[in-house]
């Protein structure tokens, strides 16, 4: 198994890295880099910039508007981008729930919806958890049930999500709901596409220890949602959510992202005067051997990708390690920072002040290096649960992989 990358990969490395230079946003940058808050209008202007492109949907094939990348070719493009500090991509619409309508959405719902999407001018939410159903997903309770109407069938839907990451600002939401309790849970769930600016539903924020508006609380009362917003059939939804599951924890692995924050570790530790204490700098070093061994992982699914070979379906063990390793940075930023280590203070930041080197770094919002790690911290103690807790997918990779 050859790991290296090929002649022409290399060029279209610098390809890539040559039009995000270009291309990408000083001012998006610098806030990347720094872990400072993006927008609304932040993300989605890069969302847009890419859309124009005809790369936002990075991962598409041809036939649906994508650039027909081979796997390596998507890993480099990641790559560029994360180190390059744009924003992330925005998950919900590109990468999870385009890939499900293509599989399993009729030709009209291609139409209708993926040209919004690879625009980046339609912004997506996922309706998967609610208060008693995260891991144990096939628990969900949110009804949609079939009725006639004189202007066509829709379905009827009440129910809540949590967790609705940005829901705040969702346009459209892809919901697991359900449509029969006969049999066993996993079949009773249906597919549905919800317009989120239709009468019944209600947007509620859930603050964050961070004190952020990251997650909601969606509520429906009696939506009525047209039929021909199901996608494939009614009550096989979890065939669908599996496919878009594979896709998520792939994505919450991040790898790239990784190699980046590991870069930014040691400015942090090389600034706050740690770098040359040797017990933490160990730790950074068991830190990037992980990630490397990620990277290594990941780079093996590709070329067994790369060669026709079918690669094991390893995306919970990939979430597994990203995910541990995305909380063991950010914990080591935090650490390395000391009393600077603030969380986000809104009123100072949005005067333009978080780091503000006017008052020789002794301001409580800390070096601007240092912007603003407890935040991040606390954000990142999700990562081992959402996407499927950890300890499912331990079970799970024991079932798939090993054969226990």
């Amino acid at each position: 198994m050859d790991l290296n990358l090929t002649a022409e990969e290399q060029a279209f490395r610098h390809e890539v890295r040559d039009w995000v230079r270009a291309n990408l946003p000083a001012e998006l940058s610098h806030k990347v880099l720094n872990s400072m808050r993006l927008t609304r209008d932040d993300m989605q202007r890069w969302a847009k910039i890419l859309g124009a492109k005809g790369w936002l949907g990075y991962a598409w094939p041809q036939q649906f508007g994508g650039p027909g990348w081979n796997a390596v070719q998507k890993h480099l493009f990641e790559e560029e981008c994360a180190l390059a500090g744009a924003p992330r991509i925005v998950p919900f619409g590109p990468v999870m729930v385009a890939p499900v309508i293509m599989a399993f959405g009729s030709p009209e719902q291609q139409r209708r919806f993926l040209p919004g999407i690879a625009s980046g001018e339609v912004w997506w939410s996922q309706g998967y958890s609610e208060p008693g159903s995260g891991s144990d997903l096939a628990s969900v309770k949110t009804r949609a049930e079939r009725i006639s109407t004189s202007s066509g069938d829709k379905y009827l839907v009440n129910g809540q999500k949590t967790w609705t990451t940005l829901g705040q600002y969702g346009e459209w939401i892809f919901c697991l709901v359900r449509t029969s309790t006969e049999g066993k849970p996993q079949t009773g769930i249906s597919f549905l596409l919800i317009d989120m600016k239709s009468p019944g539903v209600t947007v509620r924020p859930i603050i964050m220890l961070d004190g952020e508006h990251e997650v909601n609380e969606v509520f429906f009362d009696n939506v009525e949602v047209p039929a021909e917003n199901l996608i494939g059939e009614e009550n096989k939804g979890w065939t669908y959510a599996k496919h878009l599951l594979a896709h998520e924890r792939t994505n919450i692995a991040d790898v790239n992202r990784s190699k980046r924050e590991l870069e930014r570790l040691k400015r942090i530790a090389k600034a706050e005067g740690v770098y040359d204490d040797l017990r933490f700098r160990d730790q950074i070093a068991l830190l990037e051997v992980d990630i490397v061994a990620l990277e290594m992982l990941v780079l093996r699914v590709l070329s067994a990708e790369k060669s026709g070979k079918q690669s094991l379906d390893i995306a919970g063990l990939l979430k597994i390690r990203g995910s541990e390793i995305q909380q063991r940075y950010s914990e080591l930023m935090m650490q390395a920072a000391g009393p600077f280590a603030w969380p986000y203070l809104h009123e100072a930041m949005d005067a333009g002040w978080q780091g503000d080197q006017a008052l020789g770094g002794l301001w409580p919002g800390g070096a601007a290096h240092c912007a603003p790690l407890a935040s991040t911290f606390f954000n990142y103690r999700k990562t081992t649960i959402y996407g499927g807790s950890n300890e499912v997918q331990r079970n799970i990779v024991s079932q798939t992989v090993l054969g226990a």
